[in-house]
């Protein structure tokens, strides 16, 4: 029915040596061909990234892009496929202020979330992509926000979240997000990865061993077909320091 992609991008102005992103974005025409997929969601995309995806990805639209960005910008894109109509979108920060550009007191970085609703033959979807900080208590007050936020949309709607969230599914921001530890009537998560949880940030060095730090998590009436994880390189060259996750969707319970 659908099928999506979360990829951290790994930064492009990183000094990461013969892991550049020059050096490793001759990987990505290629990658894309091989992996299809109505949604992806990318994180710590620079704007020089964003238009070389936007120049190779042309069957894709995107959301999510902040214009002008400070240099050092990382933005959360969604690319859609353009059989798909996006007709909702919003974006907001992972701060007590969600709609100011600003961060949490104790997070590095000024973390973000994007959002759309998206259409095809009137089948809708809510995707969102976002990127968490580090600190635990800033993960959990973060997946607290995006689920206070999707309470404002359709709740027959079913719904995907991609991202890079810093924590592995024992962390409480995971638990969040799947009712394990919230109260309330709300609607609930499911990881598209089953236990023992595939690892996903590797730095670079391929070890498949790492902790399963990047997530498709979905609910609704759907339900994942298959799942993978993305473990190609070229050359010795990885395409990023995490590996991609790719997940295929049918409708289902």
């Amino acid at each position: 029915m659908f099928s999506v992609i979360t990829f951290n991008l790994r930064f492009g102005l990183a000094n990461d040596g013969p892991n550049n992103w020059d050096t490793r974005k001759k990987l990505f025409p290629a990658l894309f061909e091989k992996y299809q997929a109505d949604f992806i969601g990318f994180q710590e995309a620079n704007d020089f990234q964003a238009d070389f995806l936007k120049e190779i990805l042309n069957e894709y639209k995107m959301i999510g892009e902040r214009r002008p960005a400070p240099r050092f910008w990382q933005n959360n894109l969604i690319f859609y496929r353009s059989a798909w109509e996006c007709i909702h979108k919003e974006h907001f920060f992972l701060s007590p202020t969600p709609d100011i550009p600003s961060r949490s007191r104790n997070s590095r970085w000024a973390r973000q979330c994007t959002v759309g609703v998206f259409e095809k033959s009137a089948y809708r979807l809510i995707c969102v992509n976002t990127h968490f900080d580090f600190d635990a208590q800033v993960q959990s007050e973060s997946a607290e926000i995006i689920m206070q936020r999707l309470s404002r949309l359709p709740d027959n709607v079913p719904a995907v979240i991609t991202g890079d969230f810093n924590a592995d599914p024992s962390r409480r921001c995971h638990k969040i997000f799947t009712g394990e530890v919230s109260a309330g009537a709300r609607l609930y998560f499911k990881n598209a990865f089953a236990p023992s949880f595939p690892g996903t940030y590797h730095g670079f060095t391929g070890k498949t061993d790492g902790d399963h730090i990047d997530w498709i998590l979905y609910r609704g009436q759907i339900f994942p077909e298959h799942a993978a994880v993305i473990w190609d390189a070229g050359e010795g060259i990885y395409p990023s320091d995490h590996f991609p996750l790719w997940a295929s969707f049918r409708e289902g319970i």
